[in-house]
């Protein structure tokens, strides 16, 4: 009787250990899963391929052409828009609705990635410049952190970007793993026939790319039939430059899901504790260093009360932190010992509230100094840093 009784103990202990393990797996953000495709996801070309018999006359399907033909060949079909959560701009929409009418460019992004923000604004000029030419870009959000799952933050988000052109949610990575991407920011450029002609990952390439949106309006006007000229030139907006070629720090995440470089704790746990800073001679380059009272989550380190400090010694020129308050919080940022003023700061002060990116450190050049960040309230959701 002794041993069934251990047995069966021994049995509840597993399946809520198992049934514990199950939850917090399936809180993640995964951007890195592998779900299987479905035809859900594909599209039609334009025109058939090649194998296809012709249609006898009257059937009303166009007949293919050479450069339809080779295309089959040559590149991958679109793929259509997977279980969205919703949309910004627009009423539900279909990439297959677009191929055969429209030049479709897919941006990849999530609105708190410094280098999406950065990617912004030539996105809004091609949208500008060539959207009455039959260019159409689909902005597909595929959140990294979970408040980016709100669709009235996405909203606001989209506002404060001056995007105008349709956004998609895509909360639960149908889309992104439907083309196989692992990467914010990227763009898929879908031609008139619905093949995929080019793609770009992370910033930069911006010339390349729009001299590929160029070339594939051209088409689409011959395509159609259509009289005038594709606006040539390339745009330039007045965006962010990062410190590109030199030794800039690494994008840094606070909650266990992926804080690798945790200088006073262990990394990839959950824990919550009181920290204590080492002496300032151990402070490492490249790690982070909490003091006063945090609980470190899957996805940020959170103050638990108040008077905490967020340490770190970073190589670049700009200094961005995603975080959130949801009861507000006031932080003194100071860098290499003194109160900074640049970005969102003033006067060594900021107010955080909304969980988003907050622009904590603008220096005229690059550059290695040390971070210090003084919080005065519990409650502050500490999710990344970034560095431009």
């Amino acid at each position: 009787m002794d041993n069934t009784w251990r047995t069966s103990i021994l049995v509840v202990v597993l399946v809520l250990i198992g049934g514990s393990i199950y939850y917090f797996e399936s809180q993640k953000v995964k951007p890195n899963r592998e779900l299987a495709e479905t035809t859900e996801a594909d599209i039609a070309p334009r025109v058939e391929d090649v194998n296809t018999p012709p249609p006898e006359p009257g059937e009303g399907k166009p007949v293919p052409t050479p450069t339809a033909i080779k295309k089959s060949e040559m590149y991958a079909l679109a793929k259509e828009i997977v279980s969205p959560s919703g949309f910004v701009n627009t009423k539900p929409l279909k990439i297959q609705d677009l191929v055969g009418k429209k030049v479709i460019l897919v941006d990849f992004w999530t609105y708190s990635c410094i280098n999406c923000q950065r990617t912004q604004p030539y996105l809004n000029a091609w949208y500008d410049k060539y959207h009455d030419q039959g260019l159409e870009i689909v902005g597909v959000h595929t959140p990294e952190f979970g408040f980016e799952k709100i669709l009235a933050n996405v909203e606001q988000a989209t506002r404060d970007a001056q995007i105008k052109y349709p956004v998609v949610l895509d909360n639960d990575y149908a889309t992104w793993n439907a083309y196989k991407n692992r990467f914010w920011p990227r763009k898929y450029l879908i031609d008139i026939d619905g093949y995929i002609v080019y793609d770009h990952i992370g910033e930069g390439g911006y010339d390349e790319t729009e001299q590929k949106i160029q070339q594939a309006l051209r088409e689409r006007m011959s395509v159609l039939k259509e009289r005038g000229s594709i606006a040539d030139g390339m745009v330039k907006p007045d965006a962010e430059t990062p410190s590109f070629g030199k030794p800039l720090s690494r994008e840094t995440y606070f909650g266990a899901w992926r804080n690798t470089n945790f200088g006073n704790g262990t990394p990839r746990t959950e824990l919550e504790k009181i920290f204590t800073l080492p002496d300032s001679k151990n402070i490492e380059r490249e790690k982070f260093y909490l003091d006063g009272a945090w609980q470190v989550t899957q996805e940020y380190a959170k103050t638990t009360q108040r008077d905490a400090r967020l340490v770190f010694r970073f190589s670049a020129k700009d200094v961005h932190m995603v975080a959130g308050a949801p009861n507000g919080a006031t932080v003194r940022i100071l860098q290499d010992g003194k109160p900074v003023s640049g970005g969102d700061v003033k006067d060594g002060k900021l107010q955080i509230r909304d969980a988003k990116r907050y622009h904590l450190i603008e220096n005229s050049s690059f550059g290695e100094h040390l971070l210090e960040i003084y919080i005065e309230d519990a409650g502050l959701e500490a999710f990344t840093f970034t560095f431009g």
